[in-house]
């Protein structure tokens, strides 16, 4: 399966991808407005989640991804100030391919879209 949307999270005060790290995606449910979780999983040894979302599953809507970042930290022997990082963002057009970035360090971290 190739999914329209892809994450990759780099470690960006060792210069290493960001392996292993838990992983949820979530759909937002507009007449409830709650959150609809949609996958779970880890990143691989790259640092890559490559089967998020299925392309029949892809919708318009607002969508988050929540990175279990404290867990990531405590296994690399250092303490974070975040907890986990969400990454909220609206999805327009589901044709397009949407890729998330994430870049981490143990005091702060930082997103994009990429290609």
């Amino acid at each position: 399966m190739v999914s329209p949307l892809t994450t990759h999270v780099l470690n960006t005060a060792k210069g290493i991808p960001g392996a292993n790290i838990a992983i949820s995606l979530h759909r937002l449910v507009r007449a409830s407005e709650t959150w609809l979780l949609i996958n779970t999983g880890h990143t691989n040894a790259d640092g890559r989640f490559p089967a998020l979302i299925t392309p029949q599953e892809f919708l318009r809507g607002v969508y988050k991804l929540r990175f279990e970042t404290a867990q990531y930290w405590e296994k690399t022997g250092e303490t974070s100030f975040y907890p986990y990082a969400e990454i909220v963002f609206t999805v327009s057009d589901p044709e397009q391919k949407y890729h998330i970035a994430l870049l981490i360090s143990p005091f702060s971290y930082s997103t994009y879209r990429g290609s």
